[in-house]
């Protein structure tokens, strides 16, 4: 009881240190490896028609840039890489030049890595919730599990504060309807939102969408959908005139400088300042 206490007390201290508020440990965020360094990864292609916006790299492994369809991809002088008017970042594909392959091979695994563990992780806040219907709720940070899928008709609100996260567990499909959104409250933050799905997502019509989409098989987004996050999926990602925009990310806190009666920047102060 006594050891109980203690430690009890200690995060208590913690919490009081930090700023952090309970709720926000509730869950730690799904780590991503080196599927993190795309806004789009595939493994069986990524299209597009009309007029699309990417902002991050994106990749596809182990098929061939020949998958890479609709975005006319311009190759570097590397070889490593292509570039495209649609995207702000760079284009990877297993067929390019070395050590693109390998390194493709292990995001590829980071990102069904990620898929498990978010899929393993215990103790919902609230399981198939809705009946797998949450459109017009608020959703404090968690846990969520369905054993069915999920459809977003209405607005659904996910609030919480810069460091909560919340892993939504998905058995079936998710779709997200026409024109509508995912709403973020209290300075919720796309990089730690993570839909774990195990049938296909689609984005509807002028719908926008936040989080970290981990897919088993495919995403879809129709005309004008917008994504701030990443679709990470182990089949293909369908564009149309789309937006996705990879999360923002952390910045580190800039040490305060400090000068002496001369004016000159104290050594302390000074060495934190370098890389």
């Amino acid at each position: 009881m006594r050891k109980t206490n203690l430690a009890s007390r200690t995060l208590v201290v913690f919490l009081c240190l930090t700023g952090i508020p309970a709720t926000a440990l509730a869950e730690a965020p799904v780590s991503l490896g080196t599927a993190g360094e795309f806004v789009i990864l595939t493994e069986s292609g990524i299209t597009t028609t009309g007029t699309t916006k990417i902002v991050g790299n994106m990749a596809v492994s182990p098929i061939a840039s020949t998958a890479i369809t609709g975005f006319g991809l311009a190759m570097n002088s590397s070889g490593r890489f292509s570039t495209s008017t649609l995207v702000t970042g760079r284009i990877y594909a297993a067929n390019y030049a070395p050590p693109v392959p390998s390194e493709l091979t292990t995001a590829v695994s980071d990102m069904k890595t990620a898929y498990a563990g978010a899929a393993a992780r215990k103790s919902p806040r609230a399981t198939n919730l809705g009946s797998g219907n949450i459109g017009g709720l608020t959703l404090q940070p968690g846990l969520y599990k369905w054993n069915s899928g999920v459809l977003i008709p209405t607005n659904v609100t996910l609030s919480g504060p810069s460091n909560a996260v919340w892993i939504f567990q998905i058995s079936g499909t998710l779709n997200l309807s026409t024109g509508t959104q995912v709403l973020l409250r209290g300075g919720a933050q796309d990089k730690n939102i993570f839909w774990q799905v195990a049938g296909a997502t689609t984005l509807e019509t002028g719908s926008v969408f936040h989080g970290i989409i981990l897919d088993a098989t495919s995403v879809s987004m129709k005309t004008g959908a917008k994504v701030n996050g990443r679709a990470l999926a182990q089949t293909a990602v369908t564009l149309e005139s789309n937006a996705i925009t990879e999360p923002a990310p952390s910045r580190r806190a800039q040490p305060q400088i400090v000068l002496d009666s001369t004016g000159r920047c104290l050594a302390a102060a000074c060495s934190a300042l370098t890389p």
